[in-house]
């Protein structure tokens, strides 16, 4: 479009202070409809652990008893009971076996639910995508969006799978295991308990100092895919005005920002285990002293040191593992953070409090007193005013920057005016529901849009319950049939991702042959003709006659030679319409539209010398 505003690359929205608390609150908001569930998982993840955690006791019973009957053999006073050890060791092995049962289905469980939240989150983003207004897509980069569909959801879904179970099982794990350590020997416990404090200040360290890093990761991802998406959709202009290294250069500065958050994120993350192994170390130590001098006071048994030192490995196991849950809840929330800002934007509003019967738009429009601005310090359409009559075709012609594009935005509601109104057939535009007002419409745009698929498929995008021949006669009133019976596979030949297998004119037609297919009572052409050569625009310029015939249309042209048969041409300038009436009557005006038709008429004479 003419007046198109797109955002510069890498621009990114206005950041936020980054709260973490409200972003788990936010989240844990949204899975209440998960509750049961993760009740449920809740359940057999707290059983799964207790069976986990008797192990050690169990196993402590069997080692006691094997050394207690061979000291017994060894002295001549009794013998080894195999029979009872052997049946220590099967129910040890039935309780691992339910401990392994439990577990799987508490996995089961969660890996639906967290599977089941990103398909809900994929499915609102999506939905919401659909009520945003056009103003977040034109000040926001798409590449930052899309990052957001999939990066980010990505890593929240994964993070929230691991990071719930973990922190369940860890949390069970460190109780159930402090319950057992006393009940073996309360000084040993205490011994170990003292290390405890000692991980927790350091691990508490390394979290505060990652955290910081794991939000920018996640932040300039976005930014980068920005940047890497707008450089290869135009990636023919990078070529053709040699700014490959421009480019490059300015990718490597944002990767390197990445780079440096990524690394030292991970880096630091990666600290945790040492510590935790270092700190782990000095409790088996001290357990091992200890533990020797009450057994050699007879305070406990060789089994139970066997399983007190188990339960230490298993102490400090959760203690890490919480460390790990911490960095995995910083990358969710960091993630969680950017889709809920996506989610809580604000949207158009798409229904009316009365809607009005779209059947009713039959191409009557009227413009009254309309006064628009993209920001209220910058207006750009001060007082336009205009009748147009059902069937007329209007053009509207201007210098870049007068308003043109955006009064076909208003008219679609694409945005609202600050003030007077927009009537079709006597009723404010805000009275239709948004999707049933621009089912009034049919558009040919400047840029093409075409899909990977077949022509067949993309020209029946226009109305998707047309059948084959309805197409095909579509295709012949935009004079598109002939190129592609010629293309290999014809109706049924794909159209690349890029859609660079066929012409710019060749894209025209097929868009032309969408709208006429769509039959909507009102046409928009925004410069539909301006990328193509004279020969295919005369192709155009006909099948324009047939499709304007009988319906209203607004043209926006700057080749005035396209519009000289409009029944009502409105020339802006600065946002207000400055002359209107016929080609003839302009010409006869000799005013602005006279000059701008002449300048064209005497380049396009010079041009054929």
């Amino acid at each position: 479009m003419a007046e198109s505003r797109r955002p510069r690359r890498g621009r990114m929205p206005g950041e936020k202070a980054k709260d973490f608390k409200g972003t788990l609150r936010h989240l844990l908001r949204y899975m209440g409809a998960y509750k049961i569930a993760l009740a449920v998982m809740a359940v057999f993840a707290v059983v799964s652990t207790i069976f986990n955690v008797i192990g050690p006791k169990i196993l402590g019973n069997a080692t006691t008893e094997l050394f207690n009957g061979l000291i017994a053999k060894l002295s001549g006073t009794g013998s080894i009971d195999f029979g009872k050890i052997g049946r220590i060791l099967l129910g040890l092995m039935g309780i691992y076996g339910l401990c392994a049962l439990f577990s799987f289905i508490q996995g089961w469980i969660m890996t639906q639910m967290s599977q089941s939240m990103s398909f809900r989150m994929r499915r609102d983003i999506s939905e919401k995508i659909n009520r945003m207004p056009l103003a977040y897509f034109e000040r926001n980069p798409v590449g930052d969006i899309l990052s957001r569909i999939t990066n980010d959801l990505d890593t929240l879904g994964m993070a929230f799978n691991q990071s719930v179970t973990q922190l369940i099982t860890s949390v069970c794990t460190l109780v159930g295991v402090l319950v057992m350590m006393l009940s073996i020997s309360p000084l040993m416990t205490l011994i170990t308990i003292l290390i405890l404090p000692v991980s927790m200040l350091l691990v508490m360290g390394i979290v505060k100092k990652s955290q910081k890093y794991f939000i920018a990761q996640q932040r300039y991802l976005g930014q980068i895919d920005g940047q890497i998406e707008e450089t290869f959709s135009g990636h023919d202009v990078v070529k053709a005005f040699n700014r490959e290294k421009i480019e490059l250069e300015e990718f490597c500065r944002t990767n390197d920002i990445l780079y440096q958050s990524a690394w030292k994120s991970q880096f630091l993350s990666g600290l945790m285990q040492p510590i935790m192994n270092f700190v782990s170390n000095l409790g088996y130590v001290a357990v091992a002293v200890s533990g020797a001098m009450l057994a050699a006071a007879g305070t406990i048994e060789i089994g139970d040191i066997v399983a007190f030192v188990q339960y230490v490995k298993r102490f400090t196991q959760p203690v890490t593992q919480m460390a790990q849950v911490s960095n995995l809840l910083q990358s969710m929330a960091a993630a969680a953070e950017r889709i809920f800002e996506f989610l809580d934007e604000a949207e158009e509003t798409q229904a009316a409090e009365h809607p009005a019967d779209p059947s009713v738009i039959k191409g009557e429009v009227s413009f009254e007193h309309v006064q628009f601005g993209y920001t209220p310090e910058r207006v750009i359409i001060h007082d336009f005013n205009s009748e147009i009559r059902p069937g007329q075709m209007v053009a509207i012609v201007g210098p870049t920057g007068a308003g043109k594009t955006t009064m076909v935005k208003l008219l679609m509601r694409f945005y609202d005016v600050n003030s007077g109104c927009i009537r079709l057939n006597g009723h404010p535009v805000q009275e239709f529901d948004r999707n049933a007002l621009r089912s009034g419409f049919g558009m040919v745009l400047q840029d093409t849009w075409l899909f990977k698929g077949s022509i067949m498929e993309n020209i029946r995008y226009g109305r998707l319950d047309a059948t084959d021949e309805e197409v095909v006669r579509a295709a012949k009133l935009a004079r598109a049939d002939k190129f592609i019976r010629s293309l290999p596979g014809g109706y049924q030949m794909e159209i690349n991702e890029e859609a660079t297998n066929i012409s710019q004119g060749q894209k025209q037609l097929l868009t032309i042959a969408r709208a006429i297919l769509a039959d909507n009572p009102i046409m928009i052409l925004d410069e539909a003709t301006s990328s193509v050569d004279t020969r295919t625009e005369h192709l155009i310029q006909a099948a324009m006659d047939t499709l304007l015939k009988g319906r209203t249309s607004f043209v926006i042209a700057h080749r005035l030679s396209t519009i000289r048969n409009a029944d009502l041409i409105l020339v802006m300038r600065d946002g207000d319409i400055v002359e209107q009436g016929t080609h003839r009557e302009l010409l006869e005006q000799n005013g602005f539209y006279a000059g701008l038709y002449n300048a064209q008429f005497e380049a396009a004479g010079s041009e054929g010398i």
